[in-house]
C-alpha cells in the first residue's frame, strides 16, 4: 500500500471520528494515532529505546 493510500485512508477516519463524535473524539483520535505511530516505529527498529527500558545495571 502507498503512502499516499494510507495517508487518504487515515485522513478519512479521522474525518468520520470528527463527524460522529466532535472535537474532543478528533483529539483522542490524533493523540492515540500518534501513539501508534510511535510504537510501529519501534517495532520497525527506527526508534531505539533500550536505553529507556534497560535502565540502569546493577552495582
Amino acid at each position: 500500500m502507498s503512502s499516499v493510500a494510507i495517508g487518504l485512508f487515515a485522513g478519512l477516519l479521522l474525518a468520520l471520528v470528527t463527524a460522529i463524535g466532535g472535537f474532543d473524539m478528533f483529539l483522542l483520535a490524533l493523540v492515540l494515532a500518534a501513539v501508534g505511530a510511535l510504537v510501529g516505529l519501534v517495532v520497525d527498529g527506527r526508534i531505539d529505546v533500550s536505553g529507556l527500558v534497560s535502565g540502569r545495571g546493577r552495582g
